[in-house]
């Protein structure tokens, strides 16, 4: 008996040219242990430096189409470190972060667009003490790598600035002298080290 191997070898490739698209996204999950999460603001004459150690997240890009991708970034906000435990209870506490109502700072990309090179426009949805707002942040793409255990490492990394009063955090003191103790713009600095999910 006589098989037609035409049929059979039009399934093949009709199922690899399916497959093709899902093979262009690349998924990430965050290495926590080798990612930072730092802010800087003006407090009096120098600046407070700080860390949010918890924090994970997702993406997903589509290296041949950036804006089918998708990001998506939590922050626990409790995990605010600026290496003063008072300080932090304070930062904790409804005059700031209000962590018992809002515990989460997120940020959800809807749109990725690819400037040059390496940088990326992510345009997104950023909450954070219950307020959410559409921001548009910078991203570096920093290449990939292959740890001496076979896993494949990709860094990213974003600079942004944000206005605290935008998502309600307002406390602040007059000073005898004029001025006010803190600054209301709020340096962020974001490096993530991810691993390729296979």
């Amino acid at each position: 008996m006589k098989f037609c191997t035409r049929p059979i070898v039009a399934l093949a490739v009709a199922a690899v040219a399916f497959a093709a698209p899902a093979l262009a996204a690349d998924s990430y999950a965050i290495d926590a242990a080798h990612s930072n999460v730092t802010f800087e603001i003006r407090h009096l004459m120098s600046k407070v430096t700080g860390t949010f150690d918890d924090f994970n997240g997702n993406f997903v890009i589509d290296w041949n189409n950036p804006d089918a991708s998708t990001v998506e970034f939590t922050i626990k906000a409790a995990s605010i470190n600026t290496r003063n435990e008072k300080r932090d209870e304070h930062l904790r506490s409804p005059d700031f972060f209000d962590v018992a109502n809002h515990p989460d700072i997120s940020f959800k990309g809807s749109e990725i667009t690819k400037v040059d090179g390496n940088t990326y426009h992510v345009r997104g949805t950023l909450t954070m003490r219950g307020v959410s707002k559409d921001v548009t942040l910078p991203v570096t793409y920093l290449g990939e790598v292959v740890d001496p255990w076979g896993n494949t490492k990709a860094g990213f990394e974003v600079e942004t600035e944000l206005d605290r009063k935008e998502y309600g955090i307002v406390w602040n003191k007059t000073l005898d002298a004029g001025g006010m103790i803190l600054g209301d713009d709020v340096e962020v600095e974001i490096d993530l080290q991810m691993a390729k999910k296979q």
